[in-house]
């Protein structure tokens, strides 16, 4: 089944939801305004369905090759990404000194959500050349930015991050890759990376390697690493030390070479130091926590194309006979549990691409905002809410894409129909720029903590604001919306507050076995209050006469979320303020 971008729901997203149009009109965008926002993805709308998604099953079959350490991608692969930096869309979010177009993160966000959908193993690869360039631009002398940035930002050349070792997985502190300086500018760069995402492949001439390394002289643990760019060429043109070793045999998105890296072969990669030595870290989570967002919005863009296609099969399909048809099959979405299913779908779908469009929008006025103070104030929300945007939204993608399997019975368990490879490329997202749990971890740890609990405390506030503007509308069509809502909130909460009384009491064991739960608390609880925002807009559009077919469906999913999902905000609730007491004994449960 092919993939039609949902540009509607995405530009309704972005204004009424993420603050789009608030932003317009704080004159944060420039010149960039809603009917130009509409008119560029309507048009990466059809790239996405015309040049990306033909490929995606294409890509899943035949996969990524290596032969002489030499990468070889899917038939079609090289050709979509010429004509994809050809019309100029790797370039939009970059930064206009260096050939980009400086356009929003939002506005970029909801491009990355439509590659993806189109094609996971396809979209993730422009994912770290977005990164790369934000770390460059930040951190890298100007020497580097200079010679780099406008073939990075033009997508003429591609940048991986390389982090994970065999012996370290997420915990850098045993990262054991060395870096030796040699006298000129340069380092010998040593080592091996495992995971490396588009480490090497045939797209482009040249790779971009951001590589973690110590120094001989380098401090214990994750003070005692450095960032160093390391390219597959060198400027002269000769051949860096750097090879792919083999490629990952992975679960899902094979169009992806997910490569095993192998520097120093040959006495040292050169390389170059990016930012101060052994600050490595603090110059990588500037690349990090872009991807976080974008991992996040790869969670939306697999669960909107799982979604579509199961409601495309559950239209088609029939078996049994709908409650007072006169004869023969139904088709199957006229059964009650195959409508509660795909309304689970799309429910959860919006909620998470609403939370996605938010972290945008929260980061492009950390960068935009005219004073510190509010450039202060949106960096903090945009910090609270990117672990919640990465892990609920893998975690919904995940999910869904289940829930698309079970939609089509036993043919969505046979890789024909292309269910299942929907549910194996979710599988790493809720895994990869840091598992779900270290996010929920960062969450409670170093997010709810900001300005001593008021950035956590005004997001939950404006929560409430919504409900009141429910309580006040009185639309029967909203049902139980309020008082549902209004309840998973006050678990939210309480929950919060509970979170922040045990840090202070450095009660670390109490946060940490909470901490999950905590983090899917806050995303239903901010996932249906921005469904409310949506369905509020749209209330008020009818009313003003707009008689788009959209708008009482927008409604009803409010509700559907309200009613079906948030009610289980205060189970998670339960669990959260229950700590860590259900470890006690959980060496005995565990050995028995």
């Amino acid at each position: 089944m092919s993939y039609r971008a949902p540009v509607p729901d995405i530009v309704f997203t972005m204004r009424h939801v993420a603050g789009f149009d608030r932003a317009v009109a704080d004159g944060l965008y420039g010149d960039l305004s809603a009917d130009l926002a509409q008119t560029i993805l309507e048009e990466a709308g059809r790239f996405a369905n015309d040049v990306i998604a033909p490929l995606n099953r294409e890509g899943d079959r035949h996969g990524a090759t290596v032969k002489d350490g030499a990468v070889t991608t899917a038939p079609g692969w090289k050709e979509a990404y010429k004509a994809w930096t050809e019309a100029g869309w790797n370039a939009l979010p970059g930064p206009v000194e260096y050939g980009g177009q400086g356009l929003p993160t939002l506005l970029n966000s909801a491009c990355v959500e439509m590659w993806n959908s189109a094609s996971m193993a396809f979209g993730i690869g422009p994912v770290l050349t977005h990164g790369a360039i934000e770390a460059l631009e930040a951190h890298a002398s100007d020497d580097l930015k200079s010679h780099y940035l406008e073939k990075l930002v033009s997508g003429e050349w591609t940048a991986t991050m390389n982090l994970t070792e065999p012996q370290a997985g997420s915990d850098l502190a045993a990262v054991r890759s060395r870096a030796e300086s040699v006298g000129d500018g340069t380092y010998r760069i040593t080592g091996q990376k495992i995971f490396i995402t588009y480490g090497e492949h045939d797209l482009t001439d040249n790779i971009i390697h951001l590589v973690l390394a110590r120094l001989p002289d380098a401090p214990q643990g994750t003070r005692g690493i450095s960032l160093f760019l390391v390219p597959k060429f060198l400027p002269d043109g000769t051949r860096n030390d750097v090879r792919c070793h083999s490629l990952e045999h992975k679960l899902g998105i094979h169009g992806s070479p997910t490569c095993t890296m192998i520097f120093g072969d040959n006495g040292g990669a050169i390389g170059w130091l990016v930012g101060e030595e052994n600050r490595g870290l603090n110059c990588m989570f500037t690349m990090m926590n872009n991807a976080r967002l974008a991992v996040g919005l790869q969670g939306v863009a697999i669960a909107e194309r799982a979604y579509q296609q199961a409601l495309a099969y559950a239209n088609e399909r029939k078996q049994g006979r709908a409650i007072g048809a006169a004869e023969g099959m139904s088709p199957i979405v006229v059964h009650p549990d195959i409508q509660r299913n795909l309304l689970t779908m799309k429910a959860l779908t919006a909620a998470a691409r609403a939370i996605c469009y938010m972290t945008a929008e929260a980061i492009d006025r950390a960068h935009l905002e005219q004073d510190a103070a509010s450039r202060k104030k949106a960096h903090e929300r945009a910090s609270l809410l990117t672990p919640v945007a990465k892990a609920f939204s893998t975690d919904i993608g995940m999910e869904v894409a289940s829930l698309g399997v079970q939609v089509h019975g036993g043919m969505g368990f046979i890789e024909e129909t292309g269910a299942a490879q929907h549910y194996r490329d979710a599988r790493i997202a809720p895994i990869y720029e840091g598992t779900n749990g270290i996010q929920a971890i960062d969450l409670v740890t170093r997010k709810l903590p900001l300005s001593g609990g008021e950035t956590v405390h005004a997001q939950i506030a404006s929560m409430r604001a919504v409900v009141m503007r429910i309580m006040k509308e009185g639309t029967p069509a909203f049902g139980a919306t309020a008082p549902r809502l209004r309840d998973a909130i006050e678990s939210l909460d309480r929950a919060t507050s509970h979170m922040l009384r045990t840090i202070s009491s450095n009660a670390q064991g109490e946060a940490l076995a909470g901490a999950t739960p905590y983090l899917r608390l806050f995303g239903i609880a901010q996932g249906g209050a921005a469904l409310a925002e949506a369905a509020l807009a749209a209330n008020a559009s009818m009313a003003g006469g707009d008689k788009d077919p959209a708008h009482p469906g927008r409604i009803a999913l409010c509700r559907f979320f309200a009613e079906n999902i948030a009610v289980g905000a205060k189970g998670l609730e339960d669990t959260v303020l229950g700590g860590a007491g259900f470890l006690q004994d959980a060496t005995l449960a565990l050995a028995s």
